[in-house]
């Protein structure tokens, strides 16, 4: 198979077991029906997702719900790489992101939102970004060192956790996904992180976690003035991964599913010639 025929890739790269599912899932679903190859890595392991038990118990039981959600999705999985809050902007974690993504050769990177309520999720976007950014630098080497890669890749960043920045601002997207369609499934992936919804449950009541995952979906589904339940997308700037400013592989492969946020196009002006 040459590189023009090869099948075309999406990473969704994220902090914890479970924040895939949350904002991400419904657009997997899509682009895995769409046949495309599915690639899904959380980068901390969710160890301090338990207030009863210890940390080794707690990273074998949500590795293997993260495993179970990602066959659900029909998805690559990534083992994560560090524990909750040791997320850190470092040249290691850097390094071995920068080798999946040159593994994977993704034409999409879904990352979580530059500002969130944590700085985990934060985090996790600035490592994702850059590591899609050296990709294809030839003096870095990676970890384990992979050769560089000079595909060209679109990266669009996820809605926060909550819909609201850390100072409490509404973020809308500049770019609405329908997942009617995939919201039952998307639901079967997060309720496979069975460890976080009965931890919830008792704290929050029956099914909260799901019921707090439809409600954003229905939340942002009625931002769109369109869809009844959606995920929301903004595309990063496209200097440093692809050559065309345009370059929107989201909206050519999911088509009518997608609708662009005009205001949100207009905000982001223009520069004179």
């Amino acid at each position: 198979m040459t590189d023009t025929d090869k099948v075309p890739a999406v990473l969704a790269l994220a902090a914890h077991p479970d924040d895939i599912e949350f904002m991400m899932a419904g657009t997997l679903f899509l682009l895995k029906q769409a046949g495309w190859d599915v690639h899904y890595m959380n980068i901390a392991n969710g160890n301090c997702g338990s207030a009863t038990d210890d940390s080794e118990m707690v990273i074998a039981r949500r590795r293997h719900e993260a495993i179970e959600a990602c066959e659900i999705l029909g998805a690559h999985f990534y083992d994560s790489l560090c524990n909750d809050l040791d997320i850190f902007y470092t040249p290691e974690l850097i390094g071995k992101v920068t080798s999946v993504v040159r593994r994977v050769r993704p034409r999409i990177v879904l990352l979580q939102s530059p500002s969130d309520y944590m700085e985990d999720h934060m985090i996790s976007a600035r490592i994702g970004v850059t590591a899609v950014f050296a990709r294809g630098m030839r003096n870095y080497p990676g970890i384990p060192p992979l050769p560089p890669i000079g595909d060209e890749v679109v990266v669009y960043h996820a809605l926060p956790y909550g819909l609201r920045t850390p100072l409490r601002k509404v973020i809308r997207p500049g770019l609405y996904v329908d997942i009617a369609s995939v919201l039952e499934k998307k639901r079967a992936m997060l309720a496979a992180h069975r460890s976080q919804k009965e931890w919830l449950d008792v704290s929050q009541g029956q099914d909260s976690y799901l019921h707090t995952m439809e409600t954003f979906a229905r939340q942002v589904g009625h931002m769109s003035g369109v869809f009844q339940y959606a995920e929301g997308w903004r595309r990063r700037l496209h200097l440093g991964f692809s050559e065309r400013e345009d370059d929107d592989p989201l909206r050519e492969v999911l088509g009518a599913a997608c609708r662009i946020d005009e205001t949100y196009e207009a905000d982001l002006g223009t520069l004179e010639e």
